[in-house]
């Protein structure tokens, strides 16, 4: 039997090596995915990082996706696109570290969704500009739901939202929304 199609949020994040040319790869792996469509890109926004002090700034940009899969197949076919595009999940990396890659399954459609391996809403996304500014750019109406508000509504109240930097858009980047 086959999930029901879905509209999800994936926040991207990059702070190591080529991140334009990592965002693009990503673009790739989405496409070539049978299960997965890409509907719309936010801008790409520049951030300092959270964390170990030290680390060179972020480029950040949320994905809306359809996708054909249940929430941890989604998952886990995220972290394999993060796998070959050399991201390390072993025990030695650092919590918050500087990463080659990140994706974070943000909103899975309306679910609340909590098992060991998977949290939806994402858990502290609501705390982030640095994933607010571009889901509120993408999905400004979208309800979070737990805190029954809006994506606008939590982007602005958020702190240190004046350090989220729109950059020009890096080659292969999508426009900001597809054709329905």
């Amino acid at each position: 039997m086959r999930a029901v199609e879905e509209i999800v949020y994936v926040a991207i994040g990059a702070n190591l090596g080529d991140r334009e040319a990592t965002f693009a790869r990503v673009i790739r792996a989405i496409e070539r995915d049978p299960d997965l469509g890409l509907l719309a890109a936010s801008s790409v926004y520049e951030t300092p990082p959270v964390g170990p002090s030290g680390q060179s700034p972020y480029l950040n940009a949320v994905l809306e996706l359809r996708v054909r899969l249940a929430p941890l197949e989604l998952l886990h076919r995220l972290q394999a696109i993060e796998l070959t595009l050399g991201r390390d999940r072993g025990p030695d990396a650092i919590r918050w570290g500087p990463r080659v890659i990140d994706l974070d399954l943000v909103f899975f459609g309306e679910r609340c969704i909590e098992l060991p391996e998977l949290v939806v809403p994402h858990a502290r996304a609501h705390e982030r500009s640095f994933v607010m500014t571009p889901l509120a750019e993408l999905a400004p109406d979208l309800t979070h739901p737990r805190l029954g508000q809006t994506m606008s509504a939590i982007a602005a109240g958020q702190a240190g939202r004046e350090n989220v930097r729109v950059q020009p858009r890096p080659t292969g980047w999508p426009c900001a929304r597809r054709p329905s």
